[in-house]
Parts: C-alpha cells; structure tokens; sequence
C-alpha cells in the first residue's frame, strides 16, 4: 500500500467515525425523553432546583432512579422515618465506600436532626458488620450451624428479658479466655464462630460489638443499629449477616416493613452511587448542590413553621 493510499484510508475511516459521531448525536437529540423531561421539571418543582449530578444521569435510567429516590428516601410517611433512612444509607455508603453518598447522606442525617454521635455509630455499624462478614466468610461458616446458633441466641435474650435476672457479676474482658467468659454470660453459650476467632484479638473483636452494636445504652437504638446492620450485609452481600441482623432486628421488634426499607435503602444507595462514580460528577459542585438542598429545605422548614405558629395565634385570638 502506498502512502498515498494509507493517508486516504485513515482519511476516510476518520471521516466515517466523525459521521458515525454525528449520527448518533444527531438520532440521541431526535430520541430526547418526555419522561426525562418530566422527571426534571419534578426535581425542579420538589427541591427548587435541577442538581448538577441529575442532569448527568442517563435520561432512560433518570425517571425511575428519581421516583424512586422521591417516594422511598425523601418520603415522610414511609415506615422509617427520614433520619433513620439517611443513617441506614450512611451506613453502607461509609463501607463502599462513596465519596458522594458519604457527604449526602452525612447532610441530610443532620438535617433530619441527626446528632454526631448517632452518626458515628451509623458509621461504626457499618464497620462491625463488614468485620464479621469478613471473617465469617474467611472462616467458611457452615450456614446451618449459624442460623442455629442465632436462633439460639435469640430464644436466650427472650427468655432472659422474660425470667429478669439479677445483674450479673461484671468480667474484666482483658483477653480472649476472659472475652468468651463474658460472651457466654451474656449470650447464655460461646457461638462458634466467636470461639474461632483468633484468641490473641478476640477481646477487642468482642468489645466493639459488645460496646456498639449490642449495647443499650447508645445514641441510636437497637432496633436502628441492626438494620443498619442488615442494609450494609445485604449489598456486602453476606448471608451470614443478613440472617443474624433479620433476626436481631425482629428481636428489637423491627416490623417486616421496616425490614424492607431497610434494605431497599441500601439498594438505592448502591444504585445512585454507581451513577454518580460511573458519570464522574464533579465532587465540588456535588457538594455544593447538596449544601444548597440543605439551606432551601432548612428555610422551607422555617416558613412552614411560621405559617403554622401564625395560624394557631390566629385560631386563638
């Protein structure tokens, strides 16, 4: 092939590229969706403005990601109320992890009134349940020894909340022999996957879930740390966890819908931060839109507030 030749081949396979180019351009334009317009307008109509990050989202996918995003996570009458939700969507975005959903959901906790120890211990949940997802699964758990185990454990917690015993004599957990001493007093038996961690870590691998997850007296409640708990197994995923954190939650008296959302939480979390990383919206002005969310909803809050104390001063009078 002469030069000659080879400069009008890459010359035409160039230019077919560049028509190929504008064809799909121009065949995008010609297909452009009514729904993704709908579904802009609504996000305009709902929290005043257009996000930079929506208007990056693929037009097919846009309409069914902000339906969903509007009638589960921005719902207030769903059965999680919204600081829970925003907490259950922290907990998995921490463990990812996503920059984006991290600082989002970190915002909007706040703003739902969250305080910072309720989102340290959102966080912290995440991090014990990836802990023991990990070595659960290392390990290779036969899973039905586990469910029976669990199940153990929660017939003792029954029966013991039902007998109420006197407070037990207090162990100093300064080792692994003396952490599975307070283990079986406290869960009535040794589980086996506790007995096969690694005696020389088991007392700080025991204190942090003792301390956090299966303590009482911390910011957020039982209830909400092992839902938090389930939502972070359940895009793990880890089997293990997510039938420990069921059944635990149920223990706490989570209902089957709270479940629900729970995990759905975790799986609009996982599906607007593959958007968000896939479409590498700018982190600057995804924080800034956030922080604008935040404002107009804090004003709108105020307003409506006010409305309302001059509507009952009006009913008074």
């Amino acid at each position: 092939m002469t030069n000659k030749t080879k400069l009008l081949t890459t010359t035409t396979f160039a230019m077919l590229l560049l028509g190929n180019a504008s064809h799909a351009r121009a065949e995008t334009a010609a297909k452009a969706s009514p729904a993704a317009d709908a579904a802009h307008a609504d996000i305009a109509k709902t929290l005043g403005f257009v996000p930079q990050f929506f208007q990056k989202f693929p037009e097919g996918i846009l309409p069914g990601a902000w339906d969903e995003m509007k009638s589960l996570q921005l719902n207030p009458n769903t059965a999680l109320p919204g600081r829970t939700k925003e907490l259950i969507g922290l907990s998995v975005a921490a463990q990812i992890p996503c920059r984006y959903c991290i600082v989002a959901h970190t915002e909007f906790a706040k703003l739902n009134g969250a305080s910072d120890a309720e989102i340290g211990e959102a966080v912290a949940m995440a991090a014990i349940t990836r802990h023991w997802s990990t070595f659960l699964n290392g390990i290779q758990t036969d899973e039905t020894k586990f469910r029976g185990e669990i199940a153990k454990i929660v017939a003792n917690v029954k029966q013991v909340s039902a007998a109420k015993p006197a407070a037990a004599k207090p162990i100093a957990v300064v080792d692994g022999q003396t952490a599975l001493a307070e283990i079986t007093q406290s869960l009535g038996f040794a589980p086996d996957f506790l007995k096969r961690f690694p005696d020389v870590a088991r007392a700080g691998a025991w204190r942090q879930m003792r301390d956090v997850q299966l303590n009482p007296a911390t910011a957020i409640a039982g209830k909400n740390k092992e839902l938090m708990g389930l939502a972070v197994a359940s895009q793990v995923p880890c089997r293990f966890c997510i039938i420990a954190h069921t059944e635990f939650a149920k223990l706490n008296g989570a209902t089957d819908a709270e479940i629900g959302e729970a995990i759905a939480m975790a799986s609009l979390t996982r599906d607007l931060s593959t958007l968000l990383n896939g479409m590498q919206v700018d982190e600057a002005q995804f924080r800034k839109d956030i922080e604008r969310l935040v404002k107009g909803a804090t004003a709108a809050a105020k307003a409506k507030g006010a409305e309302k104390k001059a509507q009952a001063h009006t009913a008074s009078r």
